[in-house]
């Protein structure tokens, strides 16, 4: 049977999609949540690794780590441009689509 992904957010991502993901029934854990709000990226990563979490970010400095080989269980990005909506309807269907294991070093953009 196929690993439901589960989503780790960063402090960028504003508390509405959270909410959004979670109305639909996905298991999203925040930063402030985890008690993690002013950790470096690479603890984050490290963090979601180990919990075996998807990151979703808005923050840019994720996808310079990816490109630097961080071992990770899947990121997510939006730009901070991107409506919430957008953001929302994007995760959904990364979450329908994708399984956990294929997410693994895996970065998407939305």
């Amino acid at each position: 049977m196929s690993k439901k992904l589960r989503f780790y957010t960063d402090e960028h991502v504003p508390n509405s999609v959270v909410k959004g993901l979670q109305l639909r029934g996905v298991d999203v854990l925040t930063t402030k949540d985890a008690r993690m709000l002013g950790e470096s990226d690479e603890v984050h990563i490290a963090f979601a690794k180990k919990e075996e979490r998807v990151i979703f970010t808005q923050d840019e400095d994720f996808l310079r780590l990816h490109a630097q080989g961080f071992e990770h269980s899947g990121i997510v990005y939006a730009n901070q441009r991107t409506p919430i909506g957008e953001i929302v309807r994007g995760l959904m269907l990364i979450y329908q689509i994708l399984e956990f294991k294929e997410m693994k070093n895996h970065l998407e953009y939305l």
